[in-house]
């Protein structure tokens, strides 16, 4: 019997993209309306990072969190939000004294991290596990600011999607399902691609997966020209797939996306070329175990 996989779309992300491909959404009313696109075009959830609609830079601003939340359920979507708690964990070392924090360092508290999942409460949100070099930066997850986020998200009653980058990360995760600070069903994104954290390779995804804790949902991602061939593979061993312009600026080799949307109908047509249905925004919250907003 076919299945229902779920589409999840990262419509903006938080890299210095903006001035490769004039797609990526900046300011409150394009996430949101690229939110909306994403999910007419099949994606069942949006995951959102906001940016300074000035400057296109990251941004952790809760005004532009709760603008573009409040767009999307005025707009009457059914759509899963799921708002990101990345931003705040990435450190640049000084050249000359590498305590002397260089531009980019964004550490900060747990609490600052997951404010605006408290006061909006989305029905899902990511939660990054582990530590590992970002490119030229490291992306900083110590294990007892993760549990603390982990707690605060769960007091807020939102699922936490658990992010996991290698294999220590997947470790770690699996310590913080085994402490109780994530309740079931358990989902996880398995990142690939990035630097310098796990390949984008099918050996990497079935090893990753293999590791999952019993009864897992996962689903997985590849950055930039492994998006679809990534999609394909987590499609093929049972998981759910992740397709945006965060991910990857492209529809094909030296052709820009036109917008959020493109990507989501391309890994539509996957799905259901691979003989499995798309899912809706309700099969999601069925799959996922939670109830809507």
């Amino acid at each position: 019997m076919s299945r229902n996989v779920i589409i999840s779309c990262p419509v903006t992300g938080s890299g210095d993209s903006t001035g490769i491909n004039p797609a990526v959404p900046v300011t409150p009313a394009d996430i949101a309306r690229e939110c909306l696109e994403a999910a007419s075009a099949g994606a069942a959830i949006v995951h959102i990072h906001v940016r300074n609609p000035e400057t296109g830079r990251p941004s952790m601003d809760y005004e532009l969190y709760a603008e573009v939340v409040d767009r999307i359920r005025q707009s009457g979507s059914d759509v899963i939000i799921n708002l990101t708690t990345g931003p705040g964990a990435r450190l640049t070392l000084g050249v000359d004294d590498p305590m002397d924090f260089g531009e980019g360092t964004t550490l900060t508290k747990p609490a600052n991290r997951v404010a605006h999942v408290e006061k909006l409460k989305p029905e899902v949100c990511s939660l990054d596990i582990g530590s590992f070099n970002f490119g030229a930066n490291v992306f900083l997850n110590t294990p007892d600011n993760v549990t603390a986020m982990a707690q605060m998200i769960r007091a807020a009653g939102v699922k936490p999607e658990l992010e996991v980058f290698d294999l220590g990360g997947l470790r770690q995760a699996k310590a913080l399902v085994e402490a109780g600070h994530v309740e079931k069903p358990y989902l996880f994104q398995i990142c690939l691609g990035i630097p310098w954290a796990a390949e984008a390779t099918p050996q990497t995804m079935i090893t990753m997966r293999d590791h999952l804790p019993e009864g897992a949902i996962w689903a997985s991602f590849g950055v930039s020209r492994h998006q679809f061939p990534m999609a394909a593979l987590a499609v093929i061993l049972g998981g759910h797939v992740r397709v945006g312009l965060e991910d990857n600026l492209y529809l094909s080799r030296g052709v820009l996306a036109p917008g959020n949307a493109a990507l989501v109908e391309r890994a539509g047509a996957l799905i259901e070329n691979l003989g499995e249905r798309v899912a809706t925004p309700d099969d999601a919250r069925e799959i996922l175990g939670i109830r809507k907003q």
